[in-house]
Formats: C-alpha cells, sequence, structure tokens
C-alpha cells in the first residue's frame, strides 16, 4: 500500500484532477523501473504467520531494520507500521496481513533493481533469522486460514475490512492472505499511457500465467494455478477490474479521471485521523456532498490517497502499476519488470506490442481473465493458447531489452532476467505447475514443505 499524504493543496476542479496525473510524463530519457514485491513473513518454529506486537513481531523487525537502516520511520497513531528512505528513494510498508513490501526506488535498469532486492532480502532475512523468522514469496497463504492470518494495525485496514464484507466475497482474502510483485512505470504522453495501458490490461493475464505461483489453499490444492488471480475476480467490482472503458476510442487522461471520480472512496485523512468515507464517491466529495465534512472540498492529497484505493488490473496515477503477478522468488522479482519494460520502453517494439494484442478481441481479454488462474499457460484463446502467446510477447520483450542496451559487468544487455519466463512458457508450465508435481511427489501430499522451497 502507498503511504499516504497530506497535501493540502486545493483543488480547483475536474482538470486539476486531470493535470496532476497529466504530469507525470517524462522524456523517454528518464524513464525508471519502480519495482514492488510483497512476502510472508512466518515462524520457523511452526510455520505460523507472525504478529505485529511482541519481541519477535513485525514492529520488531521494522524497528530492526530502522536501525541497520537509518530510514524514517513511518507511524500510525505512535506505531511504526513503515520506513522511508530519507531521499525519497523508496519505502517499506506492512500490507494488511504482515505481509512485507519493499516499494523500490525509481531505478535506470534492470541490473540495479535486481541489486536493490537482493540487498533488501539479504537484510531481512538476517534479521529474520535472528529472530527465528522466515519470508515466504508464494502468491497465497498455502496454510493459513482468513482467521489464523495476522491483523496489522492500521486506521486505512480497519475501514478496509468493514467495508470488503459488504461489496463482494474475497476481500479479506485479498487483505491478508495474498503477495504480489508489481512493477511501476513512466509515460512520455498521453498517448503514450494510452498504449501502454492497452498492452498492459491485454497482456495482464499472460503475466498473471506466467507468474501463477499459488495453487494451495489451506493445507491442500484448491484447483487453481493462481489463487491470487481468482481472489480478485470478487474483491470489488467498483474499483477493481479490467477496465474495458479503456479500448474505448478517445480514451485518455479524462477517461481514467471520470472513472475514478464515481468510485467510493475509503477514507479522507485529517491530520493524523482516518475519517471513513465508503458513503461518498469522490465526486460526491468534490461536490461538497460528504456529510462528514459538511461543506468541505477535497484537497491533492485527498486525491492521491484516493487513487491509491484503485485496485485495476493497471492503475494510472503518475506512472502505471502493472498489478497481474503473483509473488514469488527472487528470479521473478527481476523477471516481472523485465518482461514489461521490454515490452513498453521501446517505441517500436511497444507499437509491435500494440499490434499483437489488437488481435484479441474484447470476448478473448475477458475470456482470458476468467480462465487463467484455472487453466494458466494452458488457457485456450482462439486457436491458441496463453502460452503461445506468451512466447510471442517475450520475444518482444527481448528484443526491446537488446534495443535498450543496458550493460553491466558482462552482461550487454538485460535479457538475461527474461530467461525463467521463456522457460515457463516453453515448456506451458508455471511454477503453480512444479509446485503441484512436488507435492505428489516427493513432498507426499504435505504442503508445509513449501516453506522451504519457496523461502527467501
Amino acid at each position: 500500500m502507498a503511504r499516504d499524504t497530506l497535501d493540502d493543496t486545493p483543488i480547483e476542479g475536474r482538470d486539476a484532477l486531470v493535470a496532476h496525473i497529466a504530469g507525470g510524463e517524462k522524456p523517454p530519457a528518464e524513464f525508471r523501473i519502480g519495482t514492488e514485491h510483497e512476502k510472508f513473513a512466518f515462524d520457523l518454529a511452526d510455520l505460523s504467520p507472525v504478529p505485529y506486537g511482541g519481541e519477535r513481531g513485525i514492529a520488531a523487525i521494522l524497528e530492526a531494520l530502522r536501525q541497520s537502516s537509518g530510514w524514517d520511520a513511518i507511524t500510525d497513531e505512535g506505531r511504526l507500521i513503515g520506513l522511508a528512505a530519507p531521499s525519497g528513494g523508496g519505502a517499506i510498508s506492512i500490507e494488511p496481513g504482515g505481509q512485507f513490501e519493499l516499494s523500490g526506488a525509481p531505478l535506470e535498469t534492470l541490473h540495479e533493481t535486481c541489486v536493490e532486492a537482493n540487498g533488501h532480502l539479504r537484510e531481512v532475512r538476517a534479521i529474520a533469522e535472528r529472530l527465528g523468522l522466515g519470508f515466504l514469496g508464494l502468491g497465497f497463504a498455502p496454510t493459513w486460514t482468513l482467521e489464523e492470518a495476522a491483523r496489522m494495525p492500521k486506521q486505512r485496514y480497519d475501514i478496509m475490512r468493514r467495508h470488503m464484507t459488504k461489496v463482494g466475497t474475497r476481500g479479506l482474502d485479498m487483505m491478508h492472505r495474498t503477495t504480489t510483485i508489481q512493477v511501476n512505470l513512466d509515460y512520455a504522453s498521453e498517448a503514450d499511457m494510452v498504449a501502454k495501458m492497452r498492452v498492459g490490461l491485454a497482456l495482464q493475464p499472460v503475466a498473471t500465467a506466467l507468474f501463477a505461483n499459488s495453487p494451495f489453499l489451506e493445507g491442500a490444492p484448491n484447483g487453481l494455478r493462481s489463487n491470487r488471480a481468482k481472489v480478485w475476480h470478487d474483491v470489488d467490482p467498483a474499483r477493481c477490474g479490467p477496465l474495458p472503458f479503456a479500448f474505448d476510442e478517445g480514451f485518455s487522461y479524462e477517461g481514467y479521471v471520470d472513472w475514478a471520480l464515481g468510485v467510493p472512496m475509503y477514507f479522507v485523512k485529517r491530520g493524523d485521523t482516518y475519517i471513513e468515507a465508503t458513503e461518498a464517491t469522490f465526486a460526491d466529495f468534490m461536490a461538497g456532498r460528504f456529510a462528514k465534512l459538511p461543506g468541505e472540498r477535497p484537497t491533492m492529497g485527498d486525491w492521491i490517497n484516493h487513487l491509491s484505493t484503485l485496485f485495476p488490473e493497471v492503475r494510472l496515477k503518475r506512472f502505471l502499476e502493472m498489478r497481474g503477478a503473483d509473488g514469488g522468488p527472487w528470479a521473478r522479482i527481476c523477471a516481472l519488470p523485465a518482461f514489461w519494460v521490454g515490452l513498453l520502453y521501446d517505441g517500436g517494439v511497444l507499437d509491435q506490442a500494440t499490434a499483437l494484442v489488437a488481435e484479441l478481441s474484447a470476448d478473448d481479454r475477458r475470456a482470458m481473465l476468467e480462465r487463467v488462474p484455472h487453466d494458466g499457460l494452458g488457457t485456450r484463446v482462439g486457436r491458441r493458447t496463453v502460452a503461445d502467446l506468451a512466447r510471442d510477447a517475450l520475444a518482444l520483450a527481448s528484443e526491446g531489452l537488446r534495443r535498450r542496451g543496458k550493460a553491466s559487468g558482462e552482461a550487454p544487455d538485460e535479457r538475461a532476467f527474461l530467461t525463467v519466463l521463456e522457460d515457463a512458457a516453453h515448456s506451458g508450465r508455471s511454477p503453480a505447475d512444479e509446485l503441484l508435481d512436488a507435492y505428489r511427489g516427493p513432498w507426499k501430499g504435505d504442503v508445509r514443505k513449501v516453506f522451504e522451497t519457496n523461502a527467501f
């Protein structure tokens, strides 16, 4: 989750909301890569989730990291809930179930991304081992029930928990039992944003299939490749999903803003207090119709916070956020940004990717989104499979990374980070398939073995 802001700049109408998003435009030479990855903390002794408090809790890990890193504390009602790099180059936060997240700094190359991820994992692993804890890279908690999952004490999460049960059946699962890898990418113009948004939305199920890594639920196979992706189908239809209007002629910043204006808010933050606001849309607030702050109009901080509570497959802020992948091991932390940077950061390759997704109808896109959690790379798209589509997309991504030519040491470019995905696409097997084989074979039906194989 993003760090909430208190920017009190008045909003002078809808155009200011559009201008805020347009303000994210950058020349291609300044494009950066911001990678986010989450992981489950667990007790090495009994594989149970780690609570917030106590000598071996989430807060203790954060405090140890604060002392070792010198990063600034982020607090909520006096409780340590995250850390921020003093330079603004990244942050550590905790998700509702105690999932530990690194929101990486905006970096120029994938090589730097991998150095960052490796350094973070090395640091948190050293602290966790001293406390008798471990971290697990998987898209969905494999053995814990929802009741067993930890609960982090953040005001915004308390509001979300109350709201989730009113708008869907899987929102609490999403909050407490899922993890993801995401990447934030830049755009140069409105037209560039639209092209990247459409490619990102159309191919998000391909990323889901390549990264599918959550085939277990409460100690047994769940019949899915990605339970995390399936959960998102029933969280909150008002703020989630594939944004079909993004493929309409004339889609623009304004189109996204108008959609966001119509989504109910979660909260309004005033000082250190979160005011529950789920009964009002942002448009209501703009019109002075938020009853808990009668006559008051929102600030830019309110808009920024609201954008962070929208959960479509691709999220637009002052950058684009690719949201379709399960959490996973180290190699996939680097592979996710490699896939999207390769597809989206070279203009010629982006044009080819646009042509590739133009072959997919709205029905194709909808069917992929629905079936990929079940069938993974074997999902049928007309006469082809998602694995076929993944091979085409990966060929384009590889060419995009070759053209970038970002070298490091003996590596002439960043293409090596795609290898783990190319292997999956050519075999038609996702990480979930490998886990299920292990469950049926050497694990002898013991899902707890995944805490060894997928631990960082």
